[in-house]
C-alpha cells in the first residue's frame, strides 16, 4: 500500500490486501466493544450473555446448563445525516472508512476487516452505503441497482464496522445535483470512461464529498475497480486531500470469478461464460511468468544454434528445443504475448452460448491507464477486461510486473 502522504501508518495493510488485516481478532469474534452504538444509532450494546427471553439463570429448553451462547457481533450504528456522522467521530484513534454502494458481499467484508485492523481497538470503522445517481448513465440502471440495507448492516457489523453511514440523496446533494463537480480529466475518459461517459466525474464528486463528510485518516478501496482506485489516488494527490488511500486485492469466488454485486444477475449458463474473464487474465499472467522464466535461463545459458544441434546429436531433444527457444526468445514479445494469451480465451467465450461480448481488453500503465507499448520490458502494468454476458456487464483486472524473475 502506498501512503499518499509518503508515510505508511503502522499496522495498515498493504495494497495487496495482506499485511496486518488479521491483527485485530477481538473485533471480529463477536466481542462487543465498550460503548458501541446499536443499529438504531442510540444506546449501547449489552455485553451481558444473559438470555433476555426468559427467567435469568433458567436454561432454555435443550440448552446445556452452564454453556454460554456464542456472542453476537456488536451492532453497527446506522447513521443517516451528516450531523449524526459528525457526532459519532472518535475522540481518539484512527478513523478508517470503506465506501460502498451497498449490496455488500465478501469482497466488501475484506475491505472492512482491513479497515478494522488499521483503526485498531481505539479507532472507528465507518462504512458508507450510498447509491450515487451521478454514476449512472440511465435511470433504469440506477433503479435496477440492488438495495439491501438490512443485510448490509449485518455484513458490516460482522466484519468489524462501528457505523454505517447511509444518507439519502437529498442529504448528499441538497438542492439537487451539484453544479460544480470533480473532473476525472483524460485519465477518466479511457476504458471504463469511454464505455460510460461521465461515470468517473460522478464517482470522484461523491468520493470527494464523502471524504469531507467522514474525514477519515485512511480510506479503503478494492483493486477490482482498478481505474477507480487510480483516479481516487490521483485526485487525493493532486488536490491535497489529507487522507491515505489503501488498495486491497480483488476477492474471488472459488471458481475464480471476481466478487461483484452484479454477479447475482447471472444465471447458471451466463456465469459459466463469465468465467472466461478471470481465465483470460490468469492465462496472460501464466504466459508472462513462463516467458520471464525463459529469459532468466537465457542469462545463464549459452543459447546458440550450434549448442542445440550438439544436444540433438546426443539425443537430448528436449534440452535442444529449450536451448533453441531461449536463443530465439525476445523480451519485446512480452506485452503482445500477454494480450494474445488472454484474447485466445476471450475469443472462445465469444462463441459460447450465451456469448461473451467483449468491450475491451487493455494492458495499461497503472499511473495513467495509457496502453503499454509492445517494447515494454520492465515495470508495472494492469491487464484489464470488460465484457457483457446477457444483460450484465462485468469488469476484472490483474496486476503484472514486467522484468520480474522467479
Amino acid at each position: 500500500m502506498t501512503d499518499t502522504t509518503g508515510t505508511p501508518r503502522p499496522g495498515t495493510p498493504d495494497a495487496s490486501g495482506s499485511g496486518t488485516s488479521d491483527a485485530s481478532p477481538a473485533d471480529t469474534t463477536g466481542t462487543p466493544r465498550p460503548g458501541t452504538p446499536d443499529a438504531s444509532g442510540s444506546g449501547t450494546t449489552d455485553a451481558s450473555p444473559a438470555d433476555t427471553t426468559g427467567t435469568p439463570g433458567t436454561p432454555r429448553p435443550g440448552a446445556t446448563p452452564g454453556t454460554p451462547r456464542p456472542a453476537a457481533p456488536p451492532a453497527a450504528a446506522l447513521l443517516r445525516t451528516a450531523a449524526e456522522l459528525g457526532a459519532s467521530a472518535p475522540l481518539k484513534g484512527t478513523r478508517a472508512v470503506v465506501m460502498t454502494m451497498g449490496a455488500l458481499h465478501e469482497g466488501h467484508a475484506t475491505l472492512i476487516r482491513a479497515a478494522r485492523a488499521a483503526a485498531g481497538p481505539d479507532g472507528q470503522v465507518v462504512v458508507t452505503v450510498f447509491v450515487n445517481p451521478l454514476q449512472f448513465g440511465e435511470a433504469a440502471d440506477l433503479d435496477r441497482y440492488p438495495r439491501t440495507l438490512d443485510a448490509d448492516l449485518a455484513v458490516a457489523a460482522a466484519a468489524g464496522a462501528d457505523a454505517v453511514f447511509a444518507p439519502s440523496v437529498d442529504e448528499v446533494y441538497p438542492g439537487g445535483e451539484p453544479q460544480v463537480r470533480i473532473s476525472a480529466g483524460p485519465m477518466g475518459e479511457r476504458l471504463e470512461g469511454a464505455s460510460r461517459p461521465g461515470h468517473f466525474d460522478g464517482m470522484l464528486t461523491v468520493v470527494a464529498k464523502l471524504l469531507h463528510l467522514t474525514r477519515p485518516d485512511v480510506a479503503f478501496f478494492g483493486q477490482k475497480d482498478a481505474q477507480q482506485l487510480a483516479l481516487i489516488r490521483r485526485m487525493v494527490r493532486d488536490l491535497n486531500f489529507p487522507v491515505e488511500i489503501a488498495g486491497v486485492e480483488t476477492v474471488r469466488e472459488p471458481d475464480g470469478l471476481a466478487l461483484s454485486s452484479r454477479n447475482r444477475f447471472l444465471d447458471a449458463e451466463e456465469r459459466h461464460t463469465a468465467l472466461a474473464l478471470s481465465k483470460a487474465l490468469f492465462a496472460a499472467r501464466d504466459r508472462l511468468a513462463a516467458q520471464q522464466a525463459l529469459h532468466a535461463r537465457a542469462q545463464t545459458t549459452s543459447a546458440t544454434t550450434g549448442r542445440a544441434a550438439a544436444l540433438t546429436a546426443l539425443g537430448e531433444a528436449r534440452a535442444a528445443a529449450d536451448t533453441q527457444a531461449v536463443a530465439l526468445a525476445r523480451p519485446v514479445d512480452g506485452p503482445s504475448a500477454v494480450r494474445a494469451a488472454a484474447l485466445l480465451i476471450l475469443d472462445d467465450a465469444a462463441a459460447a452460448q450465451p456469448p461473451l461480448v467483449l468491450d475491451y481488453l487493455a494492458l495499461v500503465d497503472p499511473a495513467d491507464f495509457t496502453e503499454v507499448p509492445d517494447d515494454r520490458t520492465t515495470g508495472e502494468a494492469i491487464l484489464a477486461v470488460a465484457a457483457r454476458v446477457g444483460k450484465t456487464r462485468l469488469i476484472d483486472n490483474i496486476p503484472l510486473t514486467f522484468g520480474a524473475t522467479t
